[in-house]
């Protein structure tokens, strides 16, 4: 398909025109216009591709669609005056005169749709689509934006960015993700705007005709979805993008950074700090200052004298340890990494062949080009500099890319896969690229151990490749809040794996507000303290006896919950759903979710309703939607449907569990390496229905669960009968919970029958506030609340086998 684009004046809007002609292709359909050229193309029953373009060809982004193309399962014909694609969830009108697009469901409800007027047009090289306001419609998404939940009547630009201490409106962030979702009366749509030039997302600002999204240069390349769920959506763009690989276990442990630790005696001294006052953790990191004059591939031999030898002794301790990696390479002569590099010709250049250099911790620095598949390698050669120390992580920092004077050249020249292209269209892309690099790198070293690699920056497609945190952010009450918002926009753009800096990174944090704030990380998928250099100790016991404790006992909340935790996550990489999970998500067509009163509380692991608080409130306001739920500490049981008010002492946080929920909790540990006591604790919650939780176990560190070696059962709820199902064990990975103790919540019982077995509940069996210790973050004769009632326990022997339980 070939046509020749005539000239326009750059000063006014270029409509695509009407459609001169159409024909079917293997995957869709494509066709001419006035102005251009278009192609829709099936990727499954809730996605489908629109290309629009005003080159002979397109010219697709390389690096975040991992998903090809279907050929069956959808219709086209011609209707007169549009054209019809049809697939099972989505019906798609494309006008012909001029071309527009219309998304409706299968009972003919308009879900999406252009704004037949300008539809997609051009402003010189900017490339926009524009489409018609819904009545009522909301945004939600865009991946690690600040603001509010709801993004209607405001605009957002992706441009991949350091930005120390941002304000909590700030924008743009370290992290570009051009997906979102709308939502309105009629149902709920997302879309991806795969383009990687700078892009602006307006949801309504400024206009009351129109949201769109627009590049600066490029194509008209977006997917649309559409299922009668939000999760639908999520998972559908996560199945387009890649999914989560399961990380090791110990990454969902507590860990501990600063800029920086150092020399060797303070890091070992901080370990075996952790380990004497029995505050569990996992990983300890190693920032800037673990190198030689900042230079990566290096250790400072000062500081670091041996760090074979001090690594050994950390993982004695049950630490692993995660370095820092930066991209830029010193332009120093006797530099070895800048020699080789200069050699094969692996970094940055301008357009006249001279290697591009900026300033960074090293002083004026080479970067390599993470877009060219042999930079890639090389670097993965690099990294066993640090395997071969002991290293277990990597931390990608300042891949924006970063430098002084936040103004990268535009002119600079990236492979980007052999196109040439420049810095205005592979910025948004490097941090990727540099993660991707880190991740097959440590997997090419040590196939059979699983990676850890966490990013700054990014793009669609960034969960396949690391974990992600929010950056640089600051010790406040505003910004604790801000950070839980971050990392829900990401859950809902398809990042399951995210974090924020427990105390604020910048500034030092107040005792209330570093004990808040660690209680709230205890319901995050990276649970990481971060502070930087110059200022105060901000480890969990250096605010006084009273956050020491709170802060222990919420850690040791967190190493009970691993359970729950892990299965979260191995379920995650099965759907693309986030563990941390804004209401928006489940409970979109309630409009107080939206409310910014309760647009921070989430959903955490699918059964815990966290509604984060700031440090100075004593009393909370709490949204429960419609269903039961059960205050987390002392099981007071709440019906749905309207706010309640909360007691939030510093020690309480405010969690719910929602009716229906099973939740497993295990012994306490101090670090994931450690033995529990080989009892599985099983809560179950009273709702109605049926409900299910996945239980999975592997080894927590190797590879071999993707060849069976693993421990899966689905464990069944159903409230309405009172009867529990724990199905025969899948995978041939031996468990390691030899009992299962099953807690009931909310349930009048007299008698059980496990199997055909059946016996009357004793006394002893109801179990009282003294046996519900595990929940509680502080010491039972601190415990504020009443005796728990009408919650009963009793164990079994795990087994390989189903097993059928029924409450009397």
């Amino acid at each position: 398909m070939t046509q020749k684009v005539q000239s326009t004046s750059t000063s006014r809007n270029l409509h695509a025109g009407a459609i001169n002609s159409w024909s079917p292709t293997p995957f869709g359909l494509e066709g001419t216009t006035e102005n251009g050229v278009f192609n829709l193309s099936v990727y499954g029953p809730k996605t489908v591709r629109v290309q629009v373009s005003r080159s002979d060809e397109f010219n697709p982004n390389p690096y975040s669609v991992v998903k090809a193309p279907v050929s069956e399962g959808f219709e086209v014909s011609d209707g007169g005056s549009f054209l019809l694609l049809q697939t099972d969830y989505i019906n798609i009108e494309i006008n012909k005169t001029p071309f527009a697009i219309i998304f409706k469901d299968q009972k003919g409800n308009i879900i999406n749709q252009d704004d037949q007027a300008f539809s997609v047009s051009w402003l010189g090289t900017e490339v926009t689509n524009y489409k018609k306001l819904q009545e009522n419609e909301r945004f939600i998404g865009l991946g690690e934006k600040t603001g509010n939940l709801d993004r209607s009547g405001n605009a957002y630009t992706n441009w991949n960015t350091d930005y120390f201490a941002y304000g909590t409106d700030d924008d743009p962030l370290y992290m570009s993700i051009p997906f979102y979702v709308g939502i309105h009366d009629k149902g709920s749509y997302g879309i991806f705007f795969d383009n990687t030039h700078k892009t602006v997302f307006n949801f309504g600002a400024s206009n009351n005709r129109f949201a769109y999204y627009s590049a600066e240069d490029g194509e008209m390349d977006y997917y649309f979805f559409h299922d009668a769920e939000v999760k639908g959506i999520i998972s559908a763009y996560s199945d387009l993008t890649g999914r989560m690989q399961l990380p090791p276990k110990w990454a969902l442990g507590y860990q501990q950074c600063r800029y920086s630790y150092y020399p060797d005696s303070e890091v070992l001294t901080l370990s075996q700090s952790f380990r004497d006052k029995k505050v569990p953790a996992d990983v300890i990191y190693l920032d800037i200052h673990h190198m030689e004059k900042y230079k990566v591939f290096t250790f400072d031999g000062e500081k670091f004298p041996d760090p074979k030898a001090m690594i050994q002794t950390l993982k004695d301790r049950g630490f692993k340890v995660v370095v820092i990696m930066d991209p830029g390479i010193r332009t120093e002569e006797d530099y070895e990494p800048y020699v080789d590099g200069k050699e094969k010709d692996l970094f940055l250049k301008y357009p006249d062949d001279s290697i591009y250099e900026g300033q960074v911790w090293p002083g004026w620095c080479a970067f390599p080009d993470y877009t060219n598949p042999e930079t890639r390698d090389w670097w993965a050669g690099k990294m066993k500099f640090y395997t071969e120390a002991g290293v277990d992580g990597f931390w990608t920092d300042m891949n924006e890319p970063a430098t002084w004077g936040q103004c990268t050249p535009n002119l600079i020249d990236f492979d980007f896969e052999g196109q040439k292209v420049s810095h205005r269209k592979a910025r948004n892309i490097y941090g990727m690229q540099m993660a991707r690099s880190v991740k097959e790198g440590a997997e090419k070293i040590s196939p059979d151990a699983r990676p850890f690699v966490l990013t700054r920056a990014g793009f669609s497609g960034i969960q396949r490749y690391a974990a992600a945190w929010t950056g640089d952010n600051v010790a406040s009450e505003d910004h604790m809040l801000a950070g839980v918002r971050l990392l829900n926009s990401m859950g809902i753009s398809g990042i399951p794996f995210s974090g924020y800096d427990i105390g604020g990174f910048a500034g030092d944090a107040a005792p209330s507000l570093y004990a808040r704030w660690m209680s709230i990380a205890t319901f995050a998928p990276l649970f990481r303290a971060h502070s930087m250099i110059n200022s105060n100790d901000a480890e969990p016991w250096a605010f006084g006896e009273e956050v020491e404790e709170i802060s222990r006992n919420y850690i040791k909340l967190r190493y009970k919950l691993l359970p729950t935790i892990y299965s979260a996550f191995y379920s995650s990489t099965q759907t693309g759903l986030p563990l941390t999970e804004s209401l928006a998500i489940q409970y979109s067509q309630d409009m107080n979710v939206f409310d910014s009163k309760y647009q921070d509380q989430y959903i955490f692991c699918d059964a815990f309703l966290v509604a984060p608080v700031k440090s100075t409130r004593d009393i909370a306001k709490v949204y429960l939607p419609k269903g039961d739920w059960y205050y987390f500490f002392n099981d007071q049981h709440h019906k749905g449907g309207n706010p309640v008010f909360v007691e939030s002492p510093l020690n309480y946080l405010p969690v719910f569990v929602k009716g229906g929920s099973i939740i497993a909790l295990q012994s306490e540990t101090y670090h994931t390496g450690e033995d529990h006591d080989g009892v599985l604790n099983l809560h179950f919650y009273k709702g109605k229905g049926k409900s299910k939780y996945v239980h999975y176990e592997d080894d927590g560190i190797s590879n071999g669960h993707k060849d069976g070696d693993f421990c899966k059962k689905t464990i069944t709820l159903d409230s309405d009968s009172g009867s529990v199902t724990i199905s025969s064990q899948e995978g041939a990975h031996p468990s390691t919970y030899n009992t299962y103790k099953l807690h009931f919540h909310g349930f009048n019982a007299k008698s059980i029958q496990i199997g055909d077995s059946e016996s009357n509940l004793k006394k002893e069996n109801l179990a009282f506030l003294e046996k519900l210790t595990e929940f509680d973050p502080l010491p039972e004769h601190l415990h504020p609340f009443h005796e728990v009632k009408n919650v009963f326990t009793f164990e079994i022997e795990n087994t390989t086998d189903a097993v059928e339980i029924e409450l009397h």
